[in-house]
């Protein structure tokens, strides 16, 4: 057991226990004062001083090798020494008899989970994923804080790892998705003073948005697919609609049968996305033959077109029927809102104005990833062709 350099009257201490296998493990060393007792061997009394170890589940290797080794060491003592200083500030409250500030007391953790348990918006899904990546993160690179971290030690070197995290783990759109809620939650600890200083100011999540990462299928394999029979009709039907009208989960969940002009043969709606936020919420479709057929027969009554499962529920079904029909891709729904999209680009030569008027964008950038998309496939349908010996 050695002791790090600390100042004498620091309490507690923070110091180091050789372990086993040479790595140092670190830990906090409380005085709690002392008990006079009586000592039978001397017949006189003695001070007997109390104290306790917490340890932090944090190392320092002994003889570090690597850069990454060494910044390991200086990230694992720095977040130490800030545990340190916090656990202090807690101890002469307490000594003092003074209450503590709301903002050193609450547990983000338990903060944020809460915020999740109130929270009635439709990207609730995305906001408990920012969680369970910022547990996750906290377990990999700050493990004595995985269930217990409070606001102050938000800092803004620790949201630049867990940007870094995100980019890492998470691919493209997910990745500022996620950082996105979390900096939701953020703001909302800031103005309510949980938080002093926002840690994520001038911190953002960069991802290419006009490269496309999700798989599109073809109009080949979409017609593969709809030849592959499904035991849930309503999900094989959603779906193809969706593949044929460009068409996101949370919308399609929503039509209803109000939503279809048949004299005209029109489909309009809101987007659930840009509801409230964008003058061009509202997307009109025409119907072609196939979308009436999938739509069907207006009931008497006005009712979803659809009746679906969870978002989550769809995804397991879609997995089943897409490697039902000998597709090896990894098709989630919202590949199907990509797939209209590079088809009608692509195999069809539609223009990019009318592919945006169609997906209810406002403007042409959006749609730049499917432009890419389209060069890359014609790329690899060129190097598919066999070699010449010349």
């Amino acid at each position: 057991m050695a002791k790090l350099q600390t100042k004498a009257k620091e309490n507690p201490k923070l110091m180091q226990k050789t372990l086993a296998d040479g790595r140092h493990s670190l830990y906090l060393e409380y005085y709690l004062g002392y008990n006079k007792v009586f000592d039978e061997t001397t017949g006189k009394e003695k001070i007997k001083h109390i104290r306790s170890k917490e340890f932090l589940k944090l190392y320092l290797l002994p003889n570090p090798r690597t850069p990454e080794e060494r910044q390991r060491n200086k990230e694992n003592l720095a977040l130490a020494t800030e545990i340190r200083i916090d656990k202090e500030k807690a101890l002469n409250a307490q000594r003092f008899d003074k209450k503590l500030p709301a903002k050193q007391r609450i547990n983000f953790i338990q903060y944020f989970e809460n915020y999740i348990a109130n929270y009635k918006k439709k990207d609730i899904r995305m906001m408990e994923g920012a969680l369970q990546r910022f547990k996750d993160f906290l377990s990999e690179s700050y493990p004595a804080m995985q269930t217990n971290i409070k606001p102050d030690q938000l800092n803004k070197k620790m949201m630049m790892e867990f940007v870094e995290y995100l980019q890492e783990k998470s691919k493209g759109e997910g990745a500022r998705g996620y950082f996105q809620r979390f900096k939701k939650v953020i703001k909302y600890a800031v103005e309510h003073d949980i938080i002093v200083k926002n840690p994520c100011d001038g911190i953002t999540c960069v991802v290419d948005d006009t490269a496309l990462k999700k798989d599109v299928l073809s109009l080949e394999e979409i017609q593969i697919l709809a030849k592959t029979p499904y035991q849930n009709p309503e999900i094989k039907r959603a779906f193809l609609f969706c593949l044929y009208a460009g068409l996101r989960y949370c919308d399609v969940v929503d039509l209803k049968y109000s939503d279809v002009d048949f004299s005209n043969r029109l489909l309009k709606f809101e987007q659930n996305k840009t509801r409230g936020k964008s003058q061009k919420s509202i997307v009109i479709i025409p119907l072609s033959d196939t979308l009436i057929k999938l739509i069907g027969e207006r009931p008497n009554e006005d009712c979803a077109i659809f009746t679906l499962p969870s978002h989550t529920g769809c995804l397991k079904a879609l997995k089943t029927w897409v490697s039902r029909a000998g597709i090896e891709k990894k098709i989630t729904w919202h590949c199907a809102r990509h797939s209209f999209a590079v088809n009608l680009m692509g195999e069809l030569k539609t223009d990019v104005k009318t592919v945006a008027s169609l997906l209810g964008h406002s403007g042409l950038k959006p749609i730049e990833k499917y432009s890419r998309a389209v060069d890359s496939l014609k790329e690899k349908a060129v190097n598919a062709l066999p070699e010449l010996e010349i």
